[in-house]
């Protein structure tokens, strides 16, 4: 079971400072026949995140260049969602949370994103 529409977060509020630890994991596009794919869907990165008080993990799209900032460099999130996927028990349910967002930038001095805004909004190309 899912949302029907994604949780949007209020980043401010919700995460306060966000500083970069390390790729967590890279997930891979399994093959029709089961396989798994070298093909990479998404990254997960982990953040230590000030307001929530511990690590978080925020998955991109693979489209998104490798990210690979200075520890504890400053970092920002563009467009945060948060999403769950519930899994019936016998006592009820489990619920894992998911946060997804377009992309992982760092912060200038300034407190502002160092990222390129108008390329948050452009598709994806595709390779030739």
């Amino acid at each position: 079971m899912r949302l029907a529409n994604r949780i949007i977060i209020d980043k401010e509020r919700t995460f306060g400072v966000l500083k970069f630890s390390a790729l967590r994991r890279e997930v891979h596009i399994q093959n029709e026949d089961g396989t798994v794919s070298e093909e990479i869907k998404e990254r997960t990165y982990d953040l230590k995140c000030k307001e929530q008080g511990r690590m978080i993990q925020v998955s991109i799209p693979a489209s998104v260049p490798l990210k690979e900032f200075d520890y504890n460099a400053e970092v920002e999130i563009m467009n945060p969602v948060a999403d769950t996927v519930a899994t019936a028990t016998f006592q009820g349910a489990d619920v894992d949370w998911y946060i997804k967002a377009d992309d992982i930038v760092l912060k200038n001095k300034n407190g502002q994103s160092a990222g390129n805004p108008q390329h948050h909004n452009q598709q994806p190309q595709e390779k030739k």
